[in-house]
């Protein structure tokens, strides 16, 4: 594989996307893969105090500032970590991307998905994930998972979740061919071998061509 690839994690916060990611590292890593592990917002220092903002602010930030935060570290994750790892023919993994911002900040915050989707395009110069794991979890669950510490995104209550989560799935509908639905309901073991599988069967296919 001269190329390297480019896949997004994505669910609700608790979904346990995060988990999947790490035993996904780990299974490609026994395969002999070169494996970059990042995140969206806060991969690096630019990112990291951006997140900090975002996350933990004190202050009250409006929705145009919200977004343009996370285009703003989005655009630098790109050119500076993202692009350069797949040039290199490493697969890189990331936690968050595009498909984040259109659910949490379109379909949650309600602002104009077409335009959210524009800016989108011009933060990743063309870059777009060769797979996406969207991890659906009922937001009953995920609420569960997360227990009483939330941050910021986490304490929005659980009607923007719910937004969020049927938003997530609009997306799935609409880019079947990367987008690709577990459920994240069932246990860590049953989702890792569901995630495991869709994994195998990207690189079968890159193998062969």
């Amino acid at each position: 594989m001269k190329k390297g690839l480019f896949i997004t994690f994505e669910g609700a916060d608790g979904s346990g996307k995060t988990t999947q990611l790490n035993l996904v590292k780990s299974f490609l890593e026994q395969q002999n893969y070169d494996v970059v592990v990042t995140r969206e917002p806060g991969a690096l220092e630019f990112g990291r105090k951006i997140r900090e903002i975002l996350l933990h602010g004190k202050e009250v930030i409006c929705d145009n500032a919200e977004m343009f935060l996370f285009l703003a570290d989005r655009a630098q994750h790109i050119e500076s970590l993202i692009k350069p790892s797949i040039s290199a023919g490493k697969i890189v993994l990331c936690d968050r991307h595009v498909d984040s911002t259109i659910a949490y900040q379109g379909y949650g915050r309600g602002q104009n998905i077409e335009l959210l989707k524009s800016l989108n395009k011009i933060a990743v110069n063309s870059i777009v994930p060769d797979l996406t794991l969207l991890f659906d979890v009922s937001t009953e669950i995920s609420f569960q998972r997360l227990g009483n510490e939330k941050d910021r995104m986490e304490s929005a209550g659980i009607g923007f979740h719910k937004k969020v989560a049927e938003g997530y799935l609009q997306l799935q509908k609409s880019e079947p061919e990367r987008i690709k639905l577990i459920n994240a309901n069932n246990s860590i073991e049953t989702v890792y071998n569901d995630t495991k599988r869709v994994i195998l069967n990207l690189l079968q296919e890159r193998q062969g061509e």
